[in-house]
């Protein structure tokens, strides 16, 4: 029993270790893309040759995209980061259930089991 206690303690410190290099690459992708922003620039014109302005606008709506989408993957990681500090790792948010080691394994900052996650996708797309 000892040694199963082990091999979890050990599992679960490399998927902390893991979720924390996850957090710490989109960080700092993030601060890549916020410097990269057209619009953010502190030598940016305000009056600018034609066409030039709706090349800033495009590169702006790409980057605000991107950092949409790598906001909400760091979210996701604080979440699971959160789970593991009160060693609640590995437990369905919503219902409660044990999530899936296998689930687990593909996505390790998971805090839905995969039926809460189907409703939730449900969810999202009706609204």
């Amino acid at each position: 029993m000892a040694t199963t206690a082990k091999k979890a303690s050990r599992t679960l410190t490399g998927i902390r270790r893991y979720l924390e290099n996850q957090k710490a690459k989109l960080e700092k992708q993030l601060a890549k893309l916020t410097r990269d922003d057209p619009y953010l620039q502190e030598d940016r014109t305000v009056v600018n040759e034609p066409g030039t302005d709706a090349y800033e606008y495009e590169g702006h709506e790409r980057i605000t995209m991107v950092k949409n989408n790598l906001n909400r993957a760091l979210t996701q990681i604080k979440r699971a980061l959160k789970l593991v500090g009160i060693g609640k790792y590995g437990r369905c948010e919503r219902c409660g259930a044990k999530i899936n080691e296998k689930r687990l394994k593909v996505v390790p900052e998971a805090t839905l089991c995969l039926e809460c996650e189907k409703k939730e996708e449900k969810r999202v797309k009706i609204e």
